[in-house]
This record gives structure tokens, C-alpha cells and sequence, in this order.
């Protein structure tokens, strides 16, 4: 055996890039004149984010045309850590583009406003761009160990992002946030260590062979093992009952930095629990379809009855409901994947993990849009404050309801329709039919929600309050005052509120181009991403 390990440098480029790129933002912010204000600081540091992004997607480019692997021990694909395959590309640009967007919706939030201090944009991009190399790198992990250490460098640096701005909600929620990760890491780790020692081995393509053939003496350790490597995946995904840090994560962290979580760290999540569902333990479908079913059922409910029950004038009800939200999304997700495990053939199972990629596409176009789109009215984080964004801002108001039309599986939104179309036919394909009819009637629950806020957009705005008594002579050197202060806020929001819009026109184009061209789901759920 070959013990010397090869690497191929154009292979792995992608995260190499990402992770160069948060190194150079730090030494840039260093460098930068310390007389500069963070919201001066933002703009370059951000546009350099942005070029690292861009230049990581170029690199994808050339690992199109067939699966290349790197650090490899011998000449066999089994023994590979790194393997760029049409599903580690199509994640990884998932990944990369909703960092793209992220950065731009995160603009306005590191330029400050009013009640808010700026966050540290140095340290933001730095961690921002660390958490996007472990998502970049985890899809083209085929070992445990790798899966793990990406896993980790995707959510080490989200607990400093979330409590990044050292005030209100966020202390308290990084800790729930980190408290919680920690304890799943900590179940995933023995569960690796369960499947090592009945498997001998931490290649993904060497356990599928060798773990169903283990030592019957090793058989229950194994079925253990198998268990416990879900945990840390499905923590990820926010998956029912691993749920719980999701609302109060959200509420007490930036608003960017939550859109960040819902679809970027959860699609990183998610293509980890396909690599070690499908991946690793094939054999042990029996075991871990029914459990991967169960999660799906009622995580969609859990997630769907709590975002109904939110009302629209409580505070940051929008955050609240896009965090529900995303937890009922991440059960439409699972579905798919449960139904891998009782496909008929090995070709029936790629079209099932097809059709959970296909879902996770929609998704993160149309939730990153959502978010976009609340960082853009720039009004408080309730549904009731949206009232009427119709009249004042038309376009904004038409692609939120584009997106909440996407997510709730209505026309227009034909793309949404088409992904939650492939779910469902995945579970009755499967003869999971009883999965199928709890999701039907979640999407029919979602439907309650998804319309009452978008019905908020098109109202006619609320009749305005009282007219302020005019201000006396003695006040006015403090009226004058308070006036420039409320005007610098603006200026600076609109200046920075640039970016936010072109996130939502880019997600808004990205959702029509999907909705024009819903083959490209159907293309992905009938095996064309394999």
C-alpha cells in the first residue's frame, strides 16, 4: 500500500480559496488606517469577500468533467478523503452562492443603524469566510474524519458570528447555540467510534462494505454507531428533537447571520447526513430510513404548527417565523432522504437523493431572498411592520411574495411546486404513503402562514399616528440636532442598502429563471445530478 497521499491542488482549490480569502481579510483589516469607522471599513473588506467567493466559484469550472480525487492513500477511489463528483459540485456552488448572497445582505447590518452599533467587520468577513471553507469542504468529504472536521469548521466560527455583536439576545444565544452543537458533536464522535471499530476503517465507501459484514459479536456496536454519526448531521439540519437552538439562535443573532444558518450551514448539514445515510450505511437502511422518516414527520409539524401559532404584531415575529420556518423546511428535506432507504434499486435511491438536493435548491434561493428582503425594509423585524411595503417599496413587496409563494408550493411560484411535487413523489415511489400524506397536510398548514404574511405586503398601510406638537424655542437646538442624526442614519442606510436590494434582485431572478425552467428540479429528482 501506497502510504504517501497524492493531492491535486486544482481539486481542491474551492475551499482553498475561501480559506485564503478570510486569512487576507484579516490582514487587510489590519492594515486598513485605524482612524476608519466600521461602516468605512465594510465596504472593501466586503468587496474583497465577495471577489474570494466569485474566484472560488471560477475554480469549480474546471472539475466539471469528471470525478477527481485527491489525498488519496492508494490508486483505489475507496481510499480518497477528497473527491469533487457532480454532487460535491453541485453543494458546493449551492454553498457559494448563498455566501454571495449573505455578504450583501450582511452590508447593511456591519454599516450600522440606529440602536444598533456596527459589528466588526474584520472579524465578521474572517468568520463569515471560515465557516463557508468547512461548507465548501464537507460535500466532497468521503471519510468520517474529514465529514467531522468540516462539520466543525462550518459551525466554530457561527458561534462568534452569532454573538458577535455582544449586546441584547446574542450572548445568550451563541451559548444556546454552542452548548447545544457541542453536546451533538460529542454523540457523533462515539457513534464514529462505534462504526471504526466494527468497520476498521473511516472511508465512507470502505464502511458500506465492510460494516454490514462485521463481527456479528460487533453487530449491535455497529447498529449504535450508526445512531449516534446521525445525531451531529441532523443537529445541523435542525431536525426535530435537535431543534430547539433554532428560534432563540436566530432572534439573538444578525439578521445575515441567521439567513446564513438557515440555508448555507443547513445545506452543509444536510449533504453530510446524505454521505453517511446513503454513503456509508446503505446496508443499514432498515435502520436508519424508519428513524430519518420519523425526524421528517415531525420536524415539518413541529416547525409548521409553531409558525402558525406566531402572531404578526409580536416582536420580531419575522425572524421568529422565518426560523419556524426553516425547521418545517428542513422536514420537507428529510423526506426524500427516508425514502433512499426503501428504494428498490441503487438507481431509485440516487433519484430520491436527488430529489432532497433538487428541494434544497429552492429552498435556498427563495429563504436567503426572504431574509434579503427583511434586511431590506429596514423597518422592525415584525410581519405587521411589513404592511403595506406595497406602496412604498412595489418590487420588494412583489419578490417577498414571489418567495413566500415559492416556499408555500403555490403558483406562481412554480418552482417551489415543482421541489415539494418531487418530494412527495419520492415518498410514494418508496410506499412511504403515510409520510407522504403527513407532508401533504403540512404543506397544506404552511399554506395558512406563507399567504397571511404575504396579504400583510399588499394592505393598505396603517393610518399614521398624531401629528408632534410643534417644538418650542428652548427645544430647538436639540430638535436641530436629533434631525442631523435621523438624517446621517439615513443617508447611510441607503447607501448601504444597495447591496441588500441586489440580493433580492438576484434572488427574484434566480427563482423566476427556476420557475421558467422547472426541468432542472425534475432533472435533479430523475437521477441527472449522479
Amino acid at each position: 500500500m501506497n502510504l504517501i497521499q497524492t493531492v491535486d491542488w486544482a481539486v481542491i482549490a474551492p475551499p482553498a480559496i475561501t480559506a485564503a480569502t478570510a486569512l487576507a481579510l484579516l490582514l487587510a483589516d489590519a492594515a486598513l488606517p485605524k482612524t476608519w469607522p466600521g461602516a468605512r471599513r465594510a465596504g472593501p473588506l466586503g468587496a474583497l469577500a465577495l471577489l474570494g467567493i466569485v474566484l472560488a466559484g471560477l475554480s469549480l469550472y474546471p472539475l466539471r468533467s469528471g470525478d477527481r480525487a485527491t489525498f488519496c492513500l492508494t490508486e483505489g477511489a475507496g481510499h480518497c478523503s477528497y473527491l469533487a463528483d457532480s454532487f460535491a459540485l453541485i453543494v458546493q456552488t449551492l454553498v457559494l452562492a448563498g455566501a454571495l448572497l449573505t455578504v450583501l445582505i450582511s452590508l447593511p447590518e456591519l454599516g450600522g443603524r440606529p440602536g444598533r452599533p456596527p459589528l466588526p467587520p474584520g472579524e465578521f468577513w474572517f468568520l463569515l469566510l471560515s465557516s463557508v471553507t468547512g461548507a465548501v469542504l464537507l460535500p466532497a468529504a468521503r471519510d468520517l474524519a474529514t465529514l467531522l472536521l468540516a462539520l466543525e469548521a462550518t459551525t466554530l466560527p457561527a458561534y462568534a458570528l452569532v454573538g458577535l455583536r455582544r449586546a441584547g439576545r446574542a450572548p445568550e444565544a451563541a451559548l444556546k447555540f454552542f452548548l447545544s452543537s457541542v453536546t451533538a458533536t460529542a454523540i457523533g464522535l462515539l457513534g464514529i467510534s462505534f462504526v471504526y471499530a466494527g468497520a476498521g476503517s473511516l472511508f465512507l465507501a470502505e464502511i458500506a462494505t465492510a460494516l454490514p459484514e462485521a463481527d456479528p459479536a460487533l453487530a449491535t456496536l455497529a447498529e449504535a454507531g450508526v445512531v449516534l454519526t446521525l445525531v451531529a448531521f441532523a443537529f445541523k439540519v435542525s431536525a426535530v428533537p435537535f431543534h430547539f437552538w433554532v428560534p432563540e439562535t436566530y432572534l439573538g443573532a444578525p439578521l445575515p447571520v441567521a439567513g446564513y444558518l438557515s440555508v448555507v450551514s443547513k445545506t452543509a448539514g444536510l449533504a453530510g447526513l446524505i454521505l453517511v445515510t446513503a454513503g456509508a450505511f446503505p446496508g443499514f437502511g432498515d435502520l436508519w430510513g424508519p428513524a430519518v422518516a420519523v425526524l421528517a414527520g415531525l420536524t415539518m409539524t413541529a416547525g409548521n404548527t409553531a409558525a402558525l401559532r406566531t402572531r404578526p404584531d409580536a416582536p420580531h415575529s419575522a425572524v421568529r417565523l422565518l426560523a419556524w420556518s426553516s425547521i418545517a423546511q428542513a422536514g420537507y428535506l428529510l423526506v426524500p432522504l427516508a425514502a433512499a432507504a426503501y428504494a428498490e434499486d441503487s438507481a431509485a435511491a440516487l433519484n430520491a437523493v436527488g430529489a432532497t438536493v433538487a428541494y434544497a435548491l429552492m429552498y435556498a434561493v427563495v429563504n436567503l431572498g426572504a431574509f434579503a428582503v427583511v434586511v431590506r425594509a429596514a423597518a422592525g423585524h415584525r410581519v405587521a411592520d411589513h404592511r403595506g411595503l406595497a406602496r412604498r417599496r412595489p418590487l420588494t413587496a412583489l419578490a417577498m411574495g414571489f418567495f413566500l409563494l415559492c416556499l408555500a408550493g403555490l403558483p406562481p411560484g412554480v418552482v417551489g411546486l415543482f421541489a415539494k411535487v418531487a418530494v412527495l413523489r419520492a415518498a410514494v415511489d418508496s410506499g412511504l404513503g403515510v409520510l407522504a400524506v403527513v407532508a401533504a397536510v403540512n404543506v397544506v398548514i404552511g399554506l395558512v402562514y406563507y399567504l397571511r404574511w404575504t396579504a400583510v405586503l399588499f394592505r393598505e398601510p396603517a393610518a399614521p399616528g398624531p401629528e408632534p406638537e410643534p417644538v418650542s424655542a428652548e427645544e430647538g437646538p436639540l430638535h436641530t440636532a436629533t434631525a442631523t442624526v435621523t438624517a446621517a442614519a439615513t443617508a447611510v442606510r441607503t447607501r448601504t442598502g444597495a447591496p441588500a436590494a441586489l440580493a433580492v434582485a438576484l434572488a427574484a431572478v434566480a427563482a423566476l429563471v427556476l420557475s421558467g425552467w422547472p426541468q432542472i428540479i425534475l432533472h435533479f429528482a430523475s437521477g441527472g445530478l449522479f
